[in-house]
């Protein structure tokens, strides 16, 4: 009877540990995700070709795996009818290269057609941004803020709230400064001041890069 339940143990034994990968094996997934948000209100339509080359140098940089989506930022953001284009590339080249030619072709589409809106919920947009990135399982997350960050809310929304960004590095590119910010300075880096909390207040990185030359070395690490 022992020599059987022996033979039984040593059995189950060996189905678990063929299961269950043992010591320190990593899980963790080293896909990057980044969603880009466009504003695309009042004079920053002008901004579009700006736009249209970091979008250009993302989808020359991401590789297999990754993960991208473009979307504008209007009147109510939180939505997916928001997103120009969207995509995880294929693994195998030829698939991918067709992806990415699609995804362009969709951008420079929208550009060429786009209007002016008359509210900017970047707050929104960001919401949005995260629930799309947590379902895609990216491993490095990063959302790209391409406005000079004067948001506007329409009447009746909310978003006076913290936006969980755990895991998250946001950048604003292209803040423009308004002519308001001319007169007065301290505007424009209040209104840094106040994205940065409100990113950092949530768990996420920050940073600003204005000079869209520096691109390089952004999604690194």
């Amino acid at each position: 009877m022992k020599k059987f339940y022996k033979r039984n143990l040593k059995l189950i034994l060996t189905i678990i540990f063929t299961l269950v990968p043992i010591g320190c094996t990593d899980t963790t997934s080293h896909s990057k995700g980044v969603y880009l948000l466009m504003d695309t209100s009042g004079t920053y339509t002008k901004e579009i070709k700006k736009a249209q080359a970091i979008i250009n140098y993302l989808l020359g940089t991401l590789q297999p795996g990754d993960t991208l989506a473009v979307a504008r930022v209007d009147s109510a953001s939180f939505s997916e009818k928001d997103i120009i284009a969207k995509g995880t590339f294929d693994s195998r080249p030829s698939v991918a290269n067709e992806q990415k030619r699609k995804f362009r072709q969709k951008v420079d589409d929208f550009a060429k057609k786009v209007k002016g809106s008359a509210y900017t919920d970047i707050s929104g947009g960001m919401l949005q941004a995260v629930e799309y990135l947590n379902e895609a399982g990216s491993g490095k997350k990063y959302i790209f803020i391409f406005s000079d960050l004067k948001e506007e809310i329409k009447k009746g929304h909310i978003r006076d709230f913290p936006i969980q960004l755990q895991g998250y590095s946001v950048v604003a590119l292209n803040v423009t400064k308004l002519r308001t910010d001319q007169v007065d300075p301290r505007e424009y880096l209040d209104r840094l001041a106040m994205w940065e909390k409100k990113v950092t207040d949530g768990g996420g990185k920050w940073k600003v890069v204005n000079d869209l030359e520096r691109l390089e070395g952004i999604l690194g690490g």
